[in-house]
């Protein structure tokens, strides 16, 4: 492994060795902090020891221990011994009043130390040194190494889930044959046991988490810090499978973090979120980046009254007040999922209500879908889930039977009308399209936020959460409506099946692009030939969109599959890049969007659109909960269809022509005038016509006034009115005399935002 990258490149390191320990469980409790604009408090990590010791050490203690000497390489430069005093061993309590476990409950929490100060965290800690001492342990230690980036750790400790009440029962004799009794041995087994109990038993699992967090610590662990991580020892420890596998990091963020933006909202209230970073989550939690390492996760956090904490969470939290002025708000995942689909909103957001519930009703009724080919559909649901076990709603009856899942609408309060108009009544329609087309949602609830103005995006999907922007609320219906069935996708395609390598945005990108055409002409119920002619005019849309990125970007930035047949491959401690992931140019192109969308939508009219709906089903259901590569999709849809390997579409030819090559695909370029004969789009070619013949005529005669009778323009749908303004824009000269004509033919100024643009 490359053990000093240069954060200046532009691939993003994924520095954490998830081969040789692995994150099962984060357990976060934070204090925020709008004056001092960080987020402070402590992250306890529950590990597994990974897959690659589990492997090596069959051949032994000794021999596998050569395979950590590279990764044990430190980069401390001046290392110092950091005093911490005064900090505390148990945050503030959490809430979990619904779950009840064996044993003396008492022993588990620890009242006297629940409220910490912030002063009593920096007591001691030498602000000019972020080094602990690394002296006098040889380089044969193993290294613990964590993705963090722009924190400030104050003090990483193990902690003694042995001292929890209930723990015993994961600690029986005949679990413990050939195994030294050595207390750490015992605090190891007891968190093996607890990571690894059945799906059944997750309320158990949880509370037992929650108790073992707040466990004292048992013994300070050696640090240090670099650019892009955190690495952790403890001397004399030399094999994961010895390192302490319950820690906590005390810690705090900073202002200028980049995983969170602290800005004010609609409104000017203060607010934070976490606004979809290059970096991740590194900055706001020290994590393991990697997409294998899927995890769950619980986290409280205390913020003033009058702020609302939305987190991606199966829950719909309710705040308990601590003391005067402090609320908690307490969130939790029983889902594994990578850490980087964690996310925080914290502000003084007001919930969007339906005007009564008889609205509600009508609404919901009118948007119910049949699932298609329903019966084929259960009998896959019957068959055993292939992710790792949790509880799954894709095993749930009354889940699979649910068209629109709970929901909630957040936005600031000047912006509480706007969602009323249009949102609140889109998202059960958007809902039960999405279950029509791709059966169980994977995730049991949902919460809309209508986020600050600095949003770079229209919308970013995380479980149980999306995000949008301001932009789609004004104009109508239509962006709004898209752009939620586009996030709406993302709970399918980038949050239950994830891309194992980052590199592959389109397996996210691409699918919600595709879909999110699908889903809206649902929503709409709309007739054949009206989703036909909208589809082959957002096509055309979208083509001209991609070869224009193609003209103005770097070449190597318009392959879908970059690191080409190494893709998915993992250093042999876990560690990896995401190619280009740090490349300023590329947050903003879409060819991962564009490109992966024509992808699949040339295979769906390859293979017909019933059948490629049937097979999107079926993936869903076959590798929910799963990371997935390229050819994973692509094997899997073609040995569906036999007979289409016949006719020469085969995984490698796709690769060739679609994901291995930059520009424009050649079967796009074949299709790209099809689209022009779509009826929409002549109608907009006329439009287009009648505008030019105008400007032509009042150029030849400025004198002359062009009345409104001489010409009578359509009136045009939004993507249409996208098209003709694009259109007109290639001309070298429009007539301020035109431009206002258009401004009041199509009210220009009340359009949705892509027209606006």
């Amino acid at each position: 492994m490359e053990t000093q990258l240069d954060p200046m490149k532009d691939d993003l390191p994924l520095m954490a060795n998830t081969s040789y320990m692995l994150v099962k469980h984060y357990v976060l409790d934070l204090d925020v902090d709008f004056k001092g604009k960080v987020l402070e408090g402590s992250i306890v990590l529950f590990f597994e020891t990974g897959s690659q010791y589990r492997k090596t050490s069959i051949a032994g203690k000794e021999c596998s221990q050569s395979q950590f000497d590279e990764s044990c390489e430190m980069r401390a430069s001046e290392p110092c011994r950091i005093p911490m005093t005064n900090v505390p061993t148990c945050s503030s309590k959490t809430e979990y009043n619904d779950f009840a476990i064996g044993g003396k409950e008492e022993e588990a929490t620890t009242d006297e130390n629940s409220n910490h100060s912030n002063s009593e965290l920096s007591s001691g800690i030498s602000s000019s040194k972020d080094h602990c001492d690394l002296e006098n342990h040889g380089n044969k230690d193993f290294l613990l190494v964590l993705d963090c980036c722009d924190l400030s750790v104050l003090k990483v400790e193990e902690v003694d889930v042995a001292a929890v009440s209930g723990t015993e029962k994961f600690t029986r004799p005949a679990k413990l044959t050939g195994v030294s009794q050595e207390l750490e041995n015992l605090r190891n087994q007891i968190v093996h046991e607890l990571v690894t109990l059945p799906a059944d038993r997750w309320k158990e699992q949880l509370c037992y988490f929650t108790h073992c967090s707040q466990a004292p610590g048992c013994g300070e662990l050696l640090f240090s810090i670099g650019p892009w991580s955190l690495e952790i020892r403890k001397s004399g420890i030399q094999t994961p499978a010895d390192f302490p596998h319950a820690i906590r990091i005390w810690y705090k963020t900073k202002p200028e973090g980049r995983s969170v933006t602290w800005t004010t909202d609609q409104s000017g209230r203060p607010c934070v979120y976490t606004m979809g970073s290059p970096i991740n989550n590194r900055a706001l939690f020290p994590c393991q980046e990697p997409p294998i390492a899927l995890s769950t996760w619980q986290a409280s956090v205390r913020t003033a009254a009058g702020f609302v904490v939305l987190m991606s969470g199966e829950n719909s939290a309710e705040p308990v007040q601590l003391q005067e002025g402090v609320l908690s708000w307490y969130y939790y995942v029983s889902m594994p999922m990578p850490a980087s689909t964690f996310t925080i909103a914290v502000g003084c957001w007001q919930e969007v209500k339906q005007q009564s519930f008889k609205e509600t009703a009508a609404i919901e009724t009118n948007t119910e879908f049949s699932l298609p080919s329903s019966q084929t559909d259960f009998r896959w649901h019957e068959e055993i889930c292939g992710h790792v076990e949790y509880p799954c709603r894709f095993q749930n009856p009354a889940a699979r039977l649910q068209a629109v899942i709970p929901y909630r609408v957040f936005a600031p309060w000047c912006l509480m009308e706007s969602c009323e108009e249009y949102l609140l009544q889109l998202i059960p329609q958007c809902l039960s399209a999405a279950y029509a087309t791709l059966g169980t949602h994977p995730f049991c609830r949902l919460d809309v936020l209508i986020v600050p103005s600095n949003f770079s995006s229209l919308g970013m999907a995380s479980p149980h959460i999306i995000f949008l922007s301001q932009s789609v609320l004004p104009g109508g219906k239509h962006l709004c409506g898209t752009r939620l069935c586009h996030e709406i996708a993302h709970a399918w395609f980038g949050l239950a099946i994830g891309a194992r390598d980052w590199t592959e945005e389109w397996l996210s990108e691409g699918f919600a692009t595709f879909l999110e055409d699908i889903f809206w002409a649902r929503a709409q119920q709309l007739s054949h030939d009206e989703i036909k002619g909208q589809q082959e005019l957002k096509a055309l849309l979208r083509w001209r969109r991609l070869r224009d990125e193609v003209q103005n970007s770097e070449e190597e930035l318009q392959v879908l599959r970059p690191k080409k047949e190494s893709t998915g491959e993992l250093s042999e401690s876990g560690a990896s890049v995401v190619k280009y992931g740090l490349k300023a140019e590329k947050i903003f192109m879409q060819v991962h969007y564009l490109k992966g969308y024509f992808l699949l939508r040339s295979l769906a009219r390859t293979i017909g659109e019933v059948s490629y709906l049937a097979s999107l089903r079926k993936f869903v259901v076959k590798f929910h909960g799963q990371l997935v590569l390229s050819q994973d999709f692509l094997s899997m849809l073609l040995e569906d269809i036999p007979k289409q390997k016949g006719s020469g579409l085969t995984v490698e030819s796709i690769f060739q022509n679609w994901l291995d090559t930059s520009g424009i695909p050649k079967p796009l370029l074949e299709e790209g005038e099809t689209w022009k004969e779509c009826q929409l789009v002549q109608q907009v070619s006329g439009e287009v016509t009648k505008w030019i013949q105008a400007n032509r005529r009042i150029r030849k005669s400025s004198k002359k006034k062009m009345k409104q009778d001489e010409v009578v323009f359509q009136q045009l749908l939004p993507d249409q009115l996208v098209l003709l303004l694009e259109s007109l824009l290639e001309e070298k000269t429009l007539c301020p005399r035109i431009l206002q004509c258009l401004e009041k033919t199509y009210k220009l100024r009340g359009q949705d935002a892509e027209v606006s643009h």
